[in-house]
């Protein structure tokens, strides 16, 4: 959902996918292409945090030296970046986290060419890694207490741009290959408004799912009544008796209803 124009401007990604998230630093490129190079465009979807590696509440170190605090410092530093490493070299092109990014892990991103967004819905990355046939990674930590990043859990798609719709940004995902899913972006002028087509909406793909999985369809808005109505009126002209008489008026009175 976003912010400006008519209800006329909504429009459907077939085959696509839309995230209300942007970029997470400015020097990162606003797209990302395929291409016979670098290939198509892998996205890494992640329910972890990308930030700088700490020892957990309660872990106590000893130091005899002072030096060795600089070592500390710098093996959380190197954690890190052996995260973010994995993550590139699995051949991630775009980094999208439900949690958060800090300043030294878009360091590296941005050296690396890559789109990365922070805060993005958790639905939203479940949906996306079934329309790009990917997986959302809770934990980069396997079973023998190692660090890998499977490249099997990387979506794929032609392209991922960052578009400016309305007052933001958002990212989208064209060419989706994994399948099942498409998006519909809303627009409308404030906030009630889009609420109302969004639930209009849902109701109306409620109704069509219904539909297809009965194979039945019952029409609204009075069309039964009418339909009645009808069958009433030819039927009483099949009457010579004064039932006639009653049987048109009850016709008419279905279409009052």
């Amino acid at each position: 959902k976003a912010h400006g124009k008519s209800s006329l401007e909504s429009s459907l990604l077939a085959g696509g996918f839309a995230i209300n998230a942007m970029r997470a630093a400015q020097g990162m490129p606003t797209a990302v292409e395929s291409s016979p190079e670098a290939g198509p465009a892998k996205i890494a979807m992640l329910d972890m945090n990308l930030q700088r590696h700490r020892m957990a509440m309660g872990v106590q170190v000893i130091v005899k030296d002072p030096a060795e605090i600089e070592n500390i410092k710098k093996r959380e530093m190197d954690i890190t970046k052996e995260r973010i490493r994995k993550i590139i070299d699995a051949g991630a092109r775009v980094v999208l986290t439900t949690k958060g990014v800090d300043d030294l892990c878009m360091k590296y991103f941005v050296e690396a060419g890559i789109i990365c967004a922070r805060r993005c819905n958790k639905d939203d990355l479940k949906r996306l890694a079934k329309a790009t046939g990917g997986k959302v990674v809770v934990t980069m930590a396997d079973m023998d207490g190692n660090e890998t990043f499977d490249a099997d859990c990387l979506g794929t798609c032609d392209a991922v741009r960052e578009e400016r719709i309305g007052d933001g940004e958002m990212l989208y995902a064209y060419g989706c290959q994994g399948g099942g899913a498409s998006t519909v972006v809303l627009r409308g002028a404030n906030e009630y408004m889009l609420d109302e087509m969004d639930r209009a909406l849902h109701d109306s793909l409620c109704v069509v799912k219904r539909m297809l999985e009965s194979n039945t369809l019952v029409p609204g808005g009075g069309a039964v009544e009418a339909a009645l109505s009808v069958h009433l009126e030819e039927y009483s002209t099949t009457l010579d008796s004064r039932e006639q008489l009653a049987i048109q008026e009850y016709a008419d009175a279905l279409l009052v209803i």
